[in-house]
């Protein structure tokens, strides 16, 4: 064997032995370079696959009454969703899952299957306190159990309509937590975690931005008043067959709105509500008042100078021609006066004072105690009704526009309307919330609005329509109302809305009020057997829960249930 031959051998292995030492000290100064110098990198990165920035919920403001009693509050929750991937993994996972949850195991794996490529896939939000632990307890791979608020309204559907509601995201969708939204709503804060491999938090790194809880709303409601309106208002539309109704109260002095509720209602804790009970009928849905409309048409008329509480009129023989219709009274009242026209609620009276007046001007008294537009208290969706230009009425709008047809009117409108009489001429906008700027307008001249004032408490006295919406001990002003209901090719026989506008006591006003009663079907329609009783209820333990002391030392009580004579009642 040649010396060649014997060298190859030992040549080759020093070759492996000097790629192998390369190979070393490669790996050695990786190592190095890795845990010394790239350190920073390093954990940046290993962070990155387990440190995660999550979004922390911030709760929503409380809706508070007048008096700091809650109306909406959010409480916090868990709500369950899913990484799809990881839990198709996890064996029977799905199955335990949904028998921790009560539902249907085949729907939820669809459900999550369809969705597989998604990172994260809400599965139930809010959840029952008890249900979140039973699927916290299971243990599987791919939950993530996050933190919400829900939102809760104590008071339920006895201010529905008015508070509102909020979405599954807790946004304001309804009432005054739509109207309010920006102001409820908080800012959500932003927190640093530790994630484990099945995306469970395992530690707390630190707070990048606080979360900003939303400010409270108080309102100018008073709770108690709120329950007191609602249960005679739901006691009443049952009691005489109604289709819905309304109750409006408002603080003469201030304008601020003291209770406003409606029939049908909804419970906004629940899931189910039907869209008929969702609105505010008060402040959204309008119809022809009728005779409580007659005062503002006497105010027009004590404006010319020409007329007086006690000019005469002839309402003989109980009925007057208007175009190809008439306008009836219950009966012949004869040589009446302006305030028997209103204690009366005379038709034939007041079409003779409409034919009296200007057309503008008593247009633009109408205008001025603020029909035809919003009254401005903020509430979405409020309708300004229905009033026509007077360079647009025909001969006949003049005078059915006097006992309160041809025009259109909301409940909020009509009791705006009342308090301003009541507080001598000054015309506030309704404010539903505590503090805002409400500065009265001067729409009548306080003279005539005392007068005014002085005729509609006759309407409650011994010779009036009203006499069923007395209050014990004080001295009630208003106004009935009966209208029939417009529908397809006309009026409709036999369908009426009763009203009642009025305020007390007569001597200091301090609340105004209007009921109204739509679609009575039990035998009585009129606004003085169906809408007095309630305003009488309802008045009488406001005064009583608001601390006003009486102004009838008499001792008046509430006269019997009678058919009261009237013309529009």
């Amino acid at each position: 064997m040649s010396e060649e031959r014997k060298m190859a051998p030992v040549g080759r292995l020093y070759g492996f032995l000097l790629i192998f030492l390369l190979c070393s000290i490669a790996l050695v100064a990786r190592a190095v370079n890795l845990q010394i110098v790239d350190t920073e990198y390093l954990q940046d990165q290993g962070e990155a696959r387990y440190l995660r920035d999550i979004e922390v919920p911030s709760p929503r403001g409380n809706i508070l009454d007048r008096n700091g009693e809650p109306l909406a509050v959010s409480t916090p929750v868990s709500s369950l969703g899913v990484n799809p991937r990881k839990l198709l993994e996890v064996p029977d996972g799905i199955t335990r899952l949904a028998d921790a949850l009560g539902t249907d195991a085949d729907a939820l794996e669809r459900r999550i299957a369809q969705r597989a490529k998604r990172g994260f896939v809400w599965v139930r939000r809010r959840l029952h306190p008890d249900v979140a632990q039973a699927v916290l307890d299971l243990q599987i791979s791919g939950i993530d159990m996050r933190k919400e608020y829900r939102r809760f309204y104590p008071t339920g559907e006895v201010t529905a309509h008015l508070v509102g509601l909020t979405n599954i995201d807790d946004e304001g969708q309804e009432g005054l937590e739509s109207a309010y939204d920006d102001w409820l709503s908080g800012e959500p804060g932003v927190k640093r975690v530790i994630r484990d491999a099945q995306n469970n938090i395992i530690e707390h790194v630190e707070t990048v931005k606080e979360a900003v809880p939303g400010k409270d709303l108080r309102l100018t409601i008073d709770r108690r008043l709120q329950y007191l309106a609602y249960r005679e208002l739901k006691r009443a539309v049952l009691e005489h067959g109604a289709l819905s109704g309304s109750v409006v109260m408002i603080d003469v002095k201030t304008g601020e709105v003291l209770a406003m509720v409606n029939r049908p209602s909804f419970n906004p804790n629940s899931s189910e509500m039907e869209n008929n009970g969702l609105r505010n009928r008060a402040i959204t849905d309008v119809f022809e008042p009728g005779s409580v409309m007659k005062p503002v048409v006497v105010a027009s008329a004590l404006e010319t100078g020409r007329w007086t509480p006690t000019t005469p009129i002839d309402a003989s023989p109980g009925w007057i021609s208007i175009g190809r219709f008439s306008a009836k009274d219950h009966r012949n009242y004869g040589p009446i006066d302006v305030t028997r026209l209103i204690t009366k609620s005379s038709n034939v009276a007041a079409v003779k004072v409409a034919r009296d007046l200007e057309m503008e001007h008593m247009w633009e008294t109408y205008d001025r105690f603020g029909f035809g537009d919003v009254t401005g208290s903020g509430f979405p969706g409020e309708s300004a009704g229905v009033m026509r230009s007077w360079r647009r009425w025909r001969p006949v709008e003049r005078v059915t526009l006097s006992y309160g047809y041809g025009i259109s009117v909301t409940a909020l409108q009509l009791t705006q309307a009342f308090a301003a009489i009541a507080d001598e001429g000054r015309l506030r906008s309704p404010t539903l919330v505590m503090g805002a700027d409400n500065p009265p307008a001067s729409v009548l001249d306080p003279k005539l609005a005392r007068q005014v004032a002085g005729m509609l408490e006759t309407v409650t006295g011994p010779e009036g329509t009203g006499k069923q919406a007395r209050v014990p001990n004080y001295r009630v002003s208003g106004k009935t109302g009966t209208s029939r209901k417009s529908g397809k090719g006309g009026y409709q026989e036999r369908r009426y809305i009763a009203s009642f506008a009025g305020f007390a006591p007569s001597s200091d006003p301090r609340i105004a009020a209007v009921v109204m009663v739509n679609d009575p079907s039990e035998g009585k329609f009129y606004g003085g057997d169906v809408a007095a009783p309630l305003f009488s209820s309802v008045m009488s333990g406001a005064l009583r829960l608001m601390n006003v002391p009486p102004d009838n030392y008499e001792g008046m009580v509430a006269s019997t249930p009678a058919t009261v004579e009237g013309g529009g009642q």
